[in-house]
């Protein structure tokens, strides 16, 4: 049995149009109609969104539809026959006897077949099995026509290097060209039945983010040619095809998230940001449905805060909600996942300049917007039982112009709070307070917000690692386990209600942002002032992991782990 991973460009036109019928993983973003303005119903309530001119004439090219499938085998590797044939080894797989050959069963094996070139090498080029690690072979003449060691380090079961040998296994493929690979671990028969399904499906969403490149902004792009990845050794049957379609799932709304980060902020305008996440719920209509609010309906809720933030931009806000119901329509819990929708942030009139405040990378800062509809896009594909799920997100831009908000200024919030605007590059925590009291209004009992919100976090945690701070024990324990199981890496920080008097304005309720000393923790202090109480809250800062620097990309942080928090909710 195999599970098929279809990769197409993301399918997006007018209302009327019929959605398709077949599963999306390298999901395009943008539509090709980009600029174009429509009117639609959405979610029972009037939603008018009008795209902006389309600056630049740039049209996201749609390539041409991926698909890789994926086979879970117990297969013999002296009789597989393909391109690359890759062995996941930990630094123990690799124990040499007093003759120089492997006492590992598999790894002997292989190496006799190939006459001891696999146990040569690895001394030659000073392989260690370390995580990160790979020596790969051309060997013309037999099944395989390349076989590699790629390290997994001390351990076959860290979900991170498992994840990691996926990509760089498709890494490799990609280099040779290849069309089918194979992928078996050295020491799989010391995993658990458990261990090896979690274990295939990380190996197989890591080839397929491996294999993902978002070219949709060059003018000529090499298509990959890897169309099928071989699992051996890890069990068959129903439970590992499960695994396989729920990585297929997962993946596909970690690359949606990814390229509606990396979309340019005069193409991924507000208006186009709620269309992608209209056309999520059109996709999945069985069990997603949207409500979109133009700015004129978010006056009529009282958000000050928020519309404060947009006031300044030619490019309307959208304040986006989908809403998820299971099959069946019955939820013993609600959910809400918030994210920060600033598809640019300019810094307003307190404009970022100078070294490193990187400006040029402000289309970043809706990355939790981009992961909160990503989430959107797996959990309408997967469709866990008995849990509602709310996705919100208050999107807009931070810019300049008359009508723009001022230092000084006052704005009020939904819940009557006011703000007393002393820096208008604190804008994400404004948006978010709104976003944040029309969660708590849609009658949820836990809400997860995710932001790119402080470079303080960054200072703390540096640029792999999201803060994490919430009054609460237990949602803290449950949101780390789900970020366990995706691999995704969060440090709990400390909510000091001391450091709030920092946060005390002489003339409203607050201002909106305090001294330099702790501003992630008074930024996370700043929201909790727009949660209800008996609300089970909790704030992720991503803004270290949404991009990487060597890639000069996306990650698609918080996908995973907001997934499998759902999923620990639901009553699957």
């Amino acid at each position: 049995m195999s599970s098929v991973v279809a990769c197409r460009a993301f399918y997006s036109h007018f209302p009327s149009a019929a959605p398709p019928t077949y599963t999306f993983l390298l999901a395009r973003v943008l539509p090709a109609s980009f600029g174009r303005p429509f009117g639609r119903r959405s979610g029972g309530r009037r939603s008018l969104v009008m795209a902006a001119h389309n600056l630049g004439l740039t049209t996201p090219v749609n390539l041409d539809p991926l698909k890789i499938s994926f086979a879970a085998k117990d297969a013999d590797l002296a009789e597989w026959k393909g391109d690359v044939l890759a062995v996941g080894v930990t630094e123990q797989d690799l124990t040499k006897d007093e003759n120089s050959k492997f006492q590992n069963p598999i790894l002997q094996k292989l190496d006799a077949q190939l006459s001891g070139l696999l146990s040569e090498a690895s001394s030659e080029e000073d392989f260690m099995g370390k995580a990160g690690q790979s020596v790969v072979l051309r060997l013309p003449g037999i099944g395989s026509k390349r076989v590699g060691l790629f390290g997994l380090g001390q351990s076959p079961s860290n979900i991170i290097s498992v994840r990691s040998l996926g990509e760089t296994v498709a890494a490799v493929a990609k280099t040779a060209q290849a069309s089918n690979v194979a992928i078996v671990l050295a020491s799989s028969d010391s995993l658990s039945a458990e261990s090896k399904l979690t274990t295939a499906s990380a190996l197989a969403s890591g080839a397929v983010l491996g294999v993902h490149d978002d070219n949709r902004y060059k003018s000529e792009s090499k298509k990959p040619s890897l169309k099928s990845v071989d699992i051996i050794g890890l069990g068959n049957g129903p439970e590992i095809e499960k695994k396989l379609k729920y990585a297929e799932n997962l993946s596909s709304g970690i690359i949606f998230g990814r390229e509606l980060v990396n979309s340019p902020a005069n193409v991924l305008t507000p208006a186009m940001l709620a269309q992608e996440a209209s056309n999520i719920a059109s996709l999945y209509k069985d069990v997603l449905s949207a409500t979109i609010l133009d700015a004129e309906q978010c006056k009529e809720l009282k958000m000050g805060s928020y519309l404060g933030v947009a006031a300044a931009s030619a490019n309307p806000p959208h304040f986006i909600h989908l809403c998820y119901k299971p099959p069946g329509g019955t939820a013993n819990l609600k959910l809400a996942l918030v994210g920060k929708g600033l598809t640019f942030d300019s810094g307003g009139y307190n404009i970022k300049t100078g070294p490193g405040c990187s400006i040029e990378l402000m289309k970043f800062d809706m990355g939790g917007s981009a992961a909160v509809l990503g989430a959107a896009k797996a959990i309408g594909q997967i469709k866990p039982p008995g849990v509602e799920v709310h996705f919100i997100v208050a999107a807009c831009e931070n810019m300049i112009s008359g009508t723009g908000m001022r230092p000084g200024d006052i704005v009020t919030a939904s819940n009557g709070k006011t703000i007393e605007v002393n820096n208008t590059d604190a804008e994400g925590r404004l948006t978010l307070a709104d976003a944040l009291v029309y969660a708590c209004n849609q009658g949820v009992e836990k809400i997860v917000d995710l932001a790119t919100l402080t470079g303080a976090c960054i200072v703390a945690l540096g640029p792999s690692i999201a803060g994490v701070f919430t009054p609460s024990d237990d949602l803290f324990k449950e949101v780390f386990s789900a970020s366990e199981s995706s691999g995704e890496k969060l440090w709990r920080m400390p909510l000091e209600e001391s450091y709030w008097e920092s946060m005390k304005s002489g003339v409203a309720d607050m201002v909106n942002t305090g001294g330099r000393p702790g501003g992630a923790i008074t930024a996370a202090l700043f929201l909790k002032q727009f949660v209800k109480e008996g609300v089970q809250w909790m704030h992720i800062d991503m803004a270290g992991p949404v991009w990487n620097d060597k890639k000069k990309a996306a990650t698609g942080f918080g996908v995973s782990t907001l997934v499998e928090w759902v999923l620990k909710n639901s009553s699957s």
